[in-house]
């Protein structure tokens, strides 16, 4: 979905080194992050989870130009083959997408237990997926479908409950000799970006303003060719037509009502304000016929409540051909998920970050007096231990089904005694309800370390970090587009750079030590250590390639030895240089403890 220039500009913003302390985690991830106060965001934050919709000329082409097949993003098949622009618009008069249903559409996504819809109105391509009069390189002049489909697709959104809105490509357009983006057929220096936001932009914006009811989201994208105060003085004369619409951060300048993270990228740790993770059901946007790749409900699950305990929404994408159908796994999963919703929503939906952080078993959630807990993997002995529980807890039950469980307190852990069988091994969830205030522990360092799992992997966001040791976030890709994120500890040059790692450990034992992490070929054979009081584990650093964002980014779990554990506890485990460097000794992703039986 990123422009490539453009995309330079957000490495630049997202790979910012950043301190990571006990006192500024709660900071960490709000920078840039939309500071409105507009009064709709509340139906946005109950929301959670939300449905993307690329639709275009690309669907008609599936991944495939002059014979050319393209993996990743297949919105941008145009840009990928630097399609002339007069060959791509043909493509226009073969789009003709009789198979599509507004009714069925929206009936899945009601099924699916989504709450808004937000689909492409023109994407990078310039292709207008509606009515447009600003154009004639629209569905209802260029295709032979001649319909615009947007006005019954906004109207069943509506009947079904759902909230509608438009995505909205506002500087990028390559069908365009003004608009941002194709250089291979119209020079730079020819351009007037002003121009095409006064004579295409801003005013296909106000026909969707105007022309398909109330709208409950803008969902821009790639802002560019203005500046701050142009930018506003457009906003402003949106709003005068929809006050009530909420627009994304995409917009640019920090002027949008609620924060877009970038493509495939859940922040580590809750964030204050209205943020929305984005997500794509396979690899590609845009649909693209050979690309399988689609993730299953339970992956769907652990995505959303995910997302939703760290305080955001979820928008996943679905990207129908161009005949208008959505893929069968599509429909069969976001139905799977739905059904999963129908029995645990009360978790998800009007709910706040968790107050107690990610566990070996999963994650929380919570709302006023209860604190949900997302079960992803069940204790070996049955035993769930939710630590740091200082309110008075009333009683804890499987949701859905109200069974109560047995419990007891030890000391500010909450052990629940489990049945025999989850009734739901992807993600069952138990309500905990208490009286008075729960602590918000989300932000402490101390990470739970228990040998009734097979591993526990902690992120260096955990870390308190000693000397020139930092936290960077690499953004990288597997196929075009394919956006993938991973925070890594970074600048550790010395001893005195080291990574303490707070855990509480829960059984004595043994546990092997391993590092996850990339190390450049220049900075490999570098000595390093693990301590855990008075034990070390020598090691030497592992090359594994150099960092490109349009590639991907290679890691190696690299097992350093063991430790042992006395008695359950807590304890700092340390990982630094074993000497002083001018090269870095890695980018550190986890650590992962592993028991030993």
């Amino acid at each position: 979905m990123f422009h490539m220039m453009k995309k330079l500009l957000f490495l630049l913003l997202t790979c910012t080194c950043i301190r990571s302390n006990a006192q500024d985690m709660p900071d960490m991830w709000t920078k840039g992050a939309a500071n409105s106060t507009n009064p709709n965001l509340e139906w946005f934050r109950s929301a959670k989870f939300g449905l993307f919709i690329h639709w275009g000329l690309y669907s008609k082409l599936g991944g495939r130009w002059n014979d050319s097949s393209y993996y990743g993003s297949g919105e941008w098949i145009m840009n990928r083959a630097k399609a002339p622009a007069a060959e791509y618009a043909k493509v226009a008069q073969s789009f003709n997408p009789t198979g599509f249903n507004a009714e069925e559409w929206a009936g899945i996504a009601k099924e699916a237990g989504i709450k808004y819809l937000v689909i492409t109105a023109k994407h990078h391509e310039g292709f207008s997926m509606y009515d447009s009069k600003v154009t004639d390189f629209d569905i209802v002049d260029a295709s032979p479908y001649k319909k615009d489909p947007m006005k019954p697709l906004a109207a069943a959104c509506r009947q079904q409950g759902i909230r509608f809105g438009f995505y909205y490509s506002q500087f990028l357009d390559w069908h365009e000799p003004n608009g941002g983006g194709n250089r291979w057929d119209f020079k730079e220096a020819d351009k007037d970006y002003q121009q095409y936001y006064r004579t295409k932009s801003v005013p296909q914006l106000k026909e969707l303003l105007t022309n398909y009811g109330p709208l409950d989201i803008v969902w821009f994208d790639m802002p560019g060719g203005l500046t701050p105060a142009q930018t506003k003085t457009m906003i402003d004369s949106l709003r005068q037509l929809q006050p009530n619409c909420l627009f994304s951060s995409r917009v640019g300048h920090n002027l949008g009502d609620y924060r877009d993270f970038g493509d495939s990228e859940v922040p580590p740790t809750p964030i204050s304000g209205a943020w929305e993770s984005i997500y794509t059901h396979n690899d590609s946007w845009g649909y693209i016929q050979h690309d399988l790749n689609f993730k299953s409900p339970k992956e769907i699950i652990h995505l959303l409540s995910n997302v939703a305990s760290k305080g955001g929404n979820l928008m996943l994408n679905v990207g129908p051909d161009g005949n208008g159908k959505w893929p069968e796994y599509s429909i069969k999963y976001l139905r799977e998920t739905g059904r999963w919703l129908n029995k645990y929503g009360e978790s998800i939906y009007g709910t706040t970050y968790g107050l107690i952080p990610t566990q070996p078993w999963g994650v929380t959630t919570s709302k006023p007096g209860k604190l949900y807990l997302h079960i992803w993997h069940k204790p070996e002995n049955g035993q769930l231990v939710v630590p740091g529980v200082n309110a008075k807890v009333k009683s804890i039950r499987t949701l859905g089904d109200n069974k109560p469980l047995a419990w007891k307190a030890t000391g500010t852990d909450i052990v629940v005694s489990l049945p025999a069988t989850l009734p739901d091994d992807r993600n069952t969830v138990l309500v905990m309800e208490y009286n008075g205030r729960q602590q918000d522990r989300s932000q402490l360092h101390t990470q739970t370390v228990s040998s009734q799992y097979p591993a526990t992997t902690i992120s260096p966001v955990w870390a308190v970090f000693n000397g020139a040791a930092e936290t960077k976030s690499f953004t990288y890709s597997h196929y075009f587009g394919d956006w993938k994120h991973d925070n890594c500890a970074i600048n550790m040059l010395s001893p005195a750079d080291a990574l303490v790692f707070p855990l509480h450990v829960q059984e004595a034992g043994d546990y092997k030590v391993v590092l996850d992490y990339n190390c450049e070929t220049t900075g490999a054979t570098q000595p390093g250590l693990v301590t855990l009081g008075a034990q070390q584990l020598p090691f030497l650093t592992l090359a594994t390639g150099t960092y490109d964002s349009h590639k991907p980014l290679l890691f190696i779990d690299h097992a350093v030895g063991v430790i042992h554990i006395d008695q359950p506890g807590d304890y700092n485990l340390t990982v630094k240089p074993a000497k002083a460097n001018n090269k870095e000794l890695f980018r550190l992703r986890s650590v992962v403890l592993q028991p030993l039986r």
